[in-house]
């Protein structure tokens, strides 16, 4: 769960720095509206939640599934997006230029790196066994 926040966290900070960096909208299609941008990122945060999960159930997972989670998550955010700009553009060519200005604008890449980063932390706090931080005077007696 803290992962796919954090997931969630990084991108829209990284999307709207990327925003101010560029000084571009992420979708600049006018009348779009920002239904297909949330909708996109509500299937991108469904899509990490459930890879990370499935990898979270080995035993002792790998490190080198954060790419593929990653992967997925970037691939899962783009394809919707697409869906969504097409649904309400109506337009193959309107909904296949706004996926390609994603991937060449940088969006793409920011849901990519974030992806990767909380996959990656997810699977530390996994195979670290980290639980919440306590005081020295919360410890058991026994200790």
């Amino acid at each position: 769960m803290l992962a796919s926040i954090g997931f969630f966290a990084l991108s829209v900070f990284g999307l709207g720095a990327l925003s101010v960096a560029t000084d571009r909208d992420i979708i600049a299609v006018e009348g779009l509206g920002q239904v297909p941008g949330v909708v996109g990122m509500i299937l991108a945060v469904v899509a990490f939640a459930l890879s990370l999960g499935a990898t979270l159930r080995r035993r002792r997972p790998s490190f080198g599934s954060a790419l593929v989670i990653a992967l997925l998550t970037a691939l899962v955010h783009l394809a919707t997006l697409w869906i969504a700009v097409l649904a309400a553009a109506e337009s193959l060519i309107i909904a296949t230029a706004v996926a390609g200005d994603l991937v060449r604008g940088g969006a793409s890449a920011v849901v990519l790196v974030a992806a990767a980063i909380a996959g990656w932390s997810g699977i530390a706090l996994r195979r670290t066994r980290s639980e919440r931080p306590r005081w020295p005077w919360e410890h058991d007696e026994g200790e």
